[in-house]
């Protein structure tokens, strides 16, 4: 989508297709709509207080009057917003209108802001596949913002983001027998190295002869080698000196291994990877807002699979650490392979280090798709900045503890831990196993239940909905602004 900015317009510009934002009926110009089509506007808002997006049909185009429902926290009016530029899009698709212009009365850029990435975020659509004309989704093709308010580092800001978010929708939807553990290995180089950022991916053999276990024991029933990928944004500003490591998930598909998954819970394992794709997003769009930060992402990735050399549970796999790990369910594979990459990152004595996984079911059933499950050990200053983040952009947190008490769930007779516990606290021993292979401030991002969905949901879509990603970004964001406040 081509996003344009005019900061200086006639009322020519309003002759086409247009939607204007108003915090409230008052805020209305007097002539701006006839009197009929004002009192339309006043009665739909009356009568249909849902009903935020109200058409206004002209001969040759129409205009819509943006009336988001008010709110006095800051971050659900925001959010509103963006829900109206989704009701708005439902709009454009129906009468495929392939260009708008938005403008605002008496709202700040913010709220614009707000709209914009709301139309944006809704208009996106996994079409690869998809023959039938009639069922593909009409999509806009050009958005003008219209204001005197909205500057140019806004709109570069409101396209990498909304691009990030793209991005780590389309590596999650992707098939299977297209994405796996090497090629989403090349898709990252080759888009990190176009923004300037520094991308090594270590192949098989450099995985062995770093003694990886978790990595290539979940490797064992697949036929596709593990790739390690990391990518690493320095500038020449940077403010840390300590690197922000974000490690995710990379399970490019999930069968459960020998204990394999039944029923419908297969289903949507191609998303499995929502945690790398997440994580690979965030650095880039990183590299291009050209935030001073030093920050890397890890994506360890296979597939889970099964052959006659498959992992079973038994077996114990000795890490990258040394640390030995017996494997009671193949099935709880996500966790192996993090806590590889979280030893590996030891040696870069990190400021901070988050993981981003689709990791337990626990995580979607205790909360389901309307917050993100996270933990943190040593971090209490960075996790309520994420936190903050996270209600900022909407994409909230709701904390897990991770009491000493629950190691003893994870305890193992044979090894040093094992890689799952007991259904109940499921979530908080799938971090607590996590925890257990650092040594430095670490925060636990689980989005099973928020990273993929099958029914359309608002401006997150249908499929892969990119949470985390505005989330991450906006927590860079928070650490850049409290150091220049320090």
């Amino acid at each position: 989508m081509n996003i344009l900015l005019k900061q200086q317009y006639t009322s020519e510009d309003f002759n086409t297709h247009c939607a204007f934002l108003f915090p409230s009926l008052e805020d209305i110009p007097e002539k701006w709509l006839s009197t009929q089509e004002l009192n339309f506007v006043k009665r739909v808002n009356t009568n249909s207080p849902d009903e935020t997006v109200i058409p206004v049909h002209r001969a040759n185009y129409s205009w819509f009057c943006i009336l988001p429902k008010p709110n006095e926290n800051p971050a659900k009016k925001l959010e509103n917003i963006r829900l109206a530029g989704y009701q708005l899009t439902q709009f454009l698709h129906k009468e495929r209108i392939d260009e708008l212009h938005i403008s605002s009365f008496h709202a700040s850029s913010l709220d614009l802001f707000a709209l914009a990435e709301g139309i944006v975020l809704s208009s996106y659509a996994f079409q690869k596949y998809q023959n039938n004309e009639k069922k593909r989704k009409h999509q806009l093709q050009t958005l003008d913002i219209l204001s005197e308010n909205f500057d140019y580092k806004q709109l570069k800001e409101l396209e990498i983001i909304t691009e990030a978010v793209y991005l780590c929708r389309d590596l999650v939807n992707e098939i299977p027998s297209e994405l796996n553990a090497k090629s989403l290995a090349e898709i990252l180089k080759q888009k990190a190295e176009e923004v300037g950022i520094r991308a090594e991916v270590m192949n098989k053999k450099k995985i062995e002869s770093l003694k990886m276990g978790g990595l290539l024991g979940v490797n064992k029933g697949s036929t596709i080698p593990p790739t390690f990928t990391i990518l690493e944004w320095k500038p020449f500003n940077f403010i840390n000196e300590k690197p922000i490591i974000l490690i995710g998930k990379g399970i490019t598909f999930d069968s459960g291994g020998m204990n394999i998954k039944t029923g419908t819970y297969m289903e949507n394992m191609k998303s499995d990877m929502a945690g790398a794709a997440t994580v690979a997003s965030v650095v880039i769009a990183a590299a291009r807002l050209s935030l001073p930060l030093n920050v890397m992402a890890f994506v360890p990735a296979t597939d889970n699979r099964i052959n006659s050399d498959a992992m079973v549970s038994g077996d114990i796999l000795t890490m990258y650490n040394g640390k030995t790990v017996e494997v009671v369910n193949t099935d709880a594979e996500g966790r192996l392979i993090l806590a590889d990459a979280l030893s590996y990152a030891n040696k870069f004595d990190p400021f901070l280090t988050i993981t981003a996984a689709t990791l337990t079911g626990a995580a979607a059933r205790a909360i389901g798709k309307y917050g993100i499950v996270a933990m943190e050990s040593h971090a209490r200053t960075q996790f309520d900045l994420l936190k903050q983040s996270g209600e900022e952009v909407y994409e909230r947190l709701v904390e897990f503890p991770l009491w000493e008490e629950y190691f003893d769930l994870i305890k193992s007779d044979v090894a040093d831990i094992k890689n799952s516990g007991p259904a109940e606290a499921g979530a908080i021993t799938a971090g607590k196993f996590l925890e257990y292979f650092t040594t430095y401030p670490f925060i636990h991002l689980d989005i099973a239940g928020t990273s993929f969905t099958n029914k359309n949901d608002g401006y997150r879509g249908i499929g892969a909905t990119g949470i985390g990603v505005r989330l991450l970004i906006s927590f860079l964001q928070n650490v850049i602004q409290n150091h220049q406040n320090s």
